[in-house]
């Protein structure tokens, strides 16, 4: 009986346009910050102190790095010959039943320690062994560099859901990145720490060869593998010389182009220090460095010249400006030929001493499966104990739950209040609510009146309030109601409002940011904004970057509606509820925690825990960043908050819960 009131829009003001404009102004806002830093460097000594924060911020924001004191056990499992080199087929543990698996490529004749380069693999399914990035290995190593060409996580040998018995997974490469990329969030981690980790522990295993000179080790990669060279660029001193491909940029021009990134290529805060990738390059300086660039790539061309070109100076402060450089191919995003060609001769130049371009003819690829470092293609069934990234973050996400379990309860809700306060407010622009009524509308028995207001500076909220006609007049207590979809969704909790408006109460229904009428546009009729790598995922991750989220947003909206019931000649502001229902039920419970006006609040369909979403491996992944607040496990879980509502009288009800599984 509701449908009328599903599809209704917002007049006078353009609603749909306004979540990707705050969020473009506020990255654009977070980017200037960065380049007054920069611009504020004016000599070595500043550089140095970017570069050092630049460190250290950065690993905070991917949740730390892990431990490497785990022996690295190295095993050579096979040698292939090749066209003037070898290949050494090499397995390495880079933490606790955590195998790794390369390629080492090393040139004939070696006699002392030479340099080395770190190949690290984009998004190819088939990682050091497909054709792509086995060519790169070929020039390289041609080039007289040995080459050690590295699986990531979810690729080649290391699907981390392999099945051994039906020789089957599930899930690989950029899906499995993302699966269990978005479970590291709620523990204050980025995916990004366990494939520095890797690459970290890549370099100690080639600081071990007696072939390699630990003092000119390089590294280079392109797309995924770009962002892992990147990752080290920032991180590991040791890096003589990088070539990054694919990836370099800056977060404005990127933002231009509406695409999302995989899981490793978010660092929730990034942004919000000031830096951007200008930075990454910097980190670098006077090190040599050449980035590999495609001009027709989804990367903006122009993006990795502006990053180049606004990073020389920083060269020139030593008297190196000429060991920074960019080279560009026309093509797609790919690690081509001619970006093979100008790495070997880079990287020869720079860590051999003589610049060596190999000529075409000497690239005989080998047959993938010589290359494989296992028996069976994986080492998840083969390998003792292999455990897989999802194992990792259930261990670590069981690690904070028994370090919250020892603090006495009232210190634990003290610091998660704090906590939980700090992200709901943050960096939130204060501004008056400015309400109006924008229509309404009658359906049998009750009235729908539809409101809108301010929430923070640049976005507006909205929501229907409906009661009983025959209240029509009086003050009324209120419940405000938030659930998946809004007033899209007003129909399939029909019920709940008759019920509700039939007890005296009205029954207002909540469109926080991007839902409901405040949808942003859609670029079709047949877009999914809510599917992985939609539009609503895009927004969030940048949300991320800027040290925000969704979750916290739309928290911050339910507390602003609860400010909006105080000022309401027709709310009885002594009487205020909260219901909440399915994922979004979230928004309710937090807000209440945060506003004792809330008399109480009801949960129905909820999850039962942030904590049980991440120990299930297979789960719905549609809309599933929007409950996410990066870190909220360091500090407490839904059940805490049931608690701690429950000892204070304000959690009405049952809490009947839903599941994530994905089947």
């Amino acid at each position: 009986m509701f449908e009328k009131f599903e599809n209704v829009q917002i007049a006078h003001f353009d609603v749909k346009s306004q979540l990707p404009r705050w969020i473009y102004e506020s990255a654009m806002r977070a980017a200037e910050m960065g380049e007054q830093a920069r611009a504020a460097i004016v000599d070595v000594a500043d550089l140095e102190l970017r570069q050092k924060e630049l460190r250290e911020g950065f690993v905070n924001c991917l949740g730390g790095m892990p431990p490497s004191d785990t022996p690295l056990k190295p095993q050579i499992t096979g040698t292939i010959p090749g066209n003037g080199f070898r290949v050494e087929r090499v397995i390495f543990e880079s933490r606790p039943h955590v195998y790794v698996t390369a390629n080492l490529y090393i040139p004939d004749g070696v006699t002392e320690p030479r340099g080395a380069v770190l190949l690290l693999c984009g998004h190819r399914e088939q990682a050091k062994h497909c054709d792509e990035y086995q060519t790169v290995c070929h020039y390289l190593v041609h080039a007289g560099l040995i080459v050690m060409s590295l699986d990531p996580l979810g690729q080649g040998e290391r699907f981390g859901f392999y099945d051994p018995e039906t020789k089957q997974a599930p899930m690989t490469s950029v899906t499995e990145h993302e699966n269990v990329g978005r479970q590291c969030l709620p523990l204050g981690d980025s995916l990004a720490r366990y494939m520095l980790h890797d690459a970290v522990r890549a370099i100690d295993y080639l600081c071990t060869r007696r072939e390699v000179d630990p003092e000119r080790i390089g590294v280079t990669g392109h797309s995924g593998g770009g962002t892992q060279t990147s990752l080290l660029m920032m991180y590991d001193e040791r890096i003589a010389a990088a070539a990054p491909g694919g990836f370099i940029m800056n977060r404005p021009y990127f933002l231009l182009t509406g695409k999302a990134q995989d899981a490793e290529q978010k660092w929730p805060g990034f942004s919000a220090l000031g830096f951007d990738h200008e930075d990454i390059v910097l980190a670098m300086a006077p090190r040599p460095v050449l980035v590999l660039a495609t001009t027709y790539d989804s990367v903006p061309i122009e993006a990795p010249r502006h990053t180049v070109a606004v990073n020389r100076r920083f060269w020139d402060m030593y008297g190196k400006g000429e060991q920074l450089d960019i080279f560009e191919d026309e093509h797609v995003h790919r690690f081509t030929i001619p970006l093979a060609r100008a790495a070997a001769g880079f990287f020869s130049k720079y860590l051999l001493g003589s610049a060596v371009v190999p000529p075409d003819e000497v690239i005989q690829l080998l047959p993938a499966e010589q290359l494989r470092c296992t028996q069976s293609g994986q080492v998840i069934g083969e390998c003792a104990y292999a455990r897989n990234v999802h194992a990792e973050t259930v261990q670590r996400l069981a690690g904070y739950e028994k370090a919250r379990q020892s603090l006495p309860d009232d210190v634990r809700k003290r610091q998660a209040l704090a906590w939980l306060r700090n992200a709901v407010y943050f960096n939130r622009k204060p501004c008056d609510l400015n309400p109006r009524l924008s229509g309404g509308g009658e359906v049998e028995h009750l009235w729908a009146l539809r409101t809108v207001w301010w929430s923070q500076r640049g976005l507006l909220n909205n929501a229907l309030q409906f009661f009983d006609s025959k209240l029509a007049g009086r003050r009324l207590p209120v419940t405000i109601a938030v659930w998946d979809g809004g007033t899209r969704e007003i129909n399939a909790h029909a019920k709940w409002i008759e019920e509700t408006c039939a007890s005296g109460r009205i029954a207002m229904v909540l469109n926080p940011t991007g839902i409901g009428s405040l949808l942003p546009y859609l670029n079709s009729p047949e877009e999914r904004p809510f599917k992985r790598f939609g539009m609503m995922d895009r927004y969030t991750d940048e949300l991320m970057w800027l040290g925000d989220s969704m979750a916290a947003v739309r928290t911050y909206d339910v507390l602003r509606s609860v400010e909006l019931a105080t000022t309401m000649k027709n709310i009885d502001a002594e009487d205020m509820e909260l219901y909440g229902s399915g994922r979004y039920a979230l928004y309710a419970e937090l807000a209440a925690l945060l506003d004792p006006r809330v008399r109480n609040v009801r949960l129905d369909n909820r999850m039962s825990s942030i904590a049980d979403w991440i120990r299930e491996p297979f789960y719905d992944e549609n809309d599933s960043l929007s409950f996410i607040i990066p870190g909220m496990l360091r500090y407490f879980d839904l059940p805490d908050a049931d608690d701690w509502l429950s000892q204070e009288g304000r959690l009405g009800g049952t809490v009947p819960v839903i599941s994530d599984s994905a089947s």
